[in-house]
């Protein structure tokens, strides 16, 4: 998969590199099996290849997750009553099973509201939750914070890893998929830190001026 992500980001530059991660985070909101790190790590390395601005492309994947998200949040909330709920054919009825609902379900209960938020980061639940915070009525302006939040939590600092290690895709690329999280926790925290930093010096330089 990540070949085939590799490949077709390869020759695209400009819009048409910020339309394609657009459209990939789309896809992987929707529930296609796409792995959304990667997606947001090819970003980057756009981004490192100088076929795209970093900032343009971490709003360009803030923004997919969001609208992707948001889409079935508002499928949730026109299909969700029945879904899930019987064995049903059908690309949500294999999605959601009501074993899957169930589980989602429960868990909204013991959590509340914020499990959108924690959705993000299980990726086998994360488009079943977002299906059923819409059928379970939710308000969009409370989905829409916990989301944001979330996606502001991993949207940038996986883009910033693409640009950053851009000529070591590949370890990038082997540590996420050996589930090697400590490794990827380790180069997120470099980049939160090399963030501070560069706003430090920036708010030093302007205090000098």
């Amino acid at each position: 998969m990540e070949d085939f992500l590799l490949a077709l980001v390869e020759g695209v530059e400009g819009a048409a590199a910020y339309g394609l991660i657009f459209g990939i985070l789309i896809m992987c909101g929707l529930g296609v099996p796409l792995p959304e790190d990667i997606s947001l790590i090819l970003g980057g390395y756009l981004a490192y290849e100088e076929k795209a601005t970093l900032w343009g492309m971490m709003l360009t994947g803030y923004l997919g997750i969001i609208i992707g998200d948001s889409i079935i949040y508002f499928m949730g909330r026109k299909l969700g009553a029945n879904v899930g709920t019987k064995q049903k054919k059908g690309f949500w009825g294999r999605l959601i099973t009501p074993e899957k609902r169930a589980k989602v379900e429960r868990i909204f209960e013991k959590y509340g509201d914020k499990v959108v938020m924690v959705a993000r980061f299980m990726p086998g639940l994360r488009a079943i939750t977002y299906f059923i915070a819409g059928s379970v009525r939710l308000k969009y302006g409370r989905f829409l914070l916990y989301d944001s939040i979330a996606a502001l939590a991993s949207a940038p600092i996986f883009v910033f890893l693409g640009r950053a290690f851009g000529d070591e895709l590949r370890t990038l690329f082997n540590a996420i998929k050996g589930g090697k999280t400590w490794a990827v926790a380790i180069l997120a925290a470099a980049v939160v830190l090399w963030i501070g930093m560069w706003f430090w010096k920036k708010q030093r330089s302007a205090k000098k001026q």
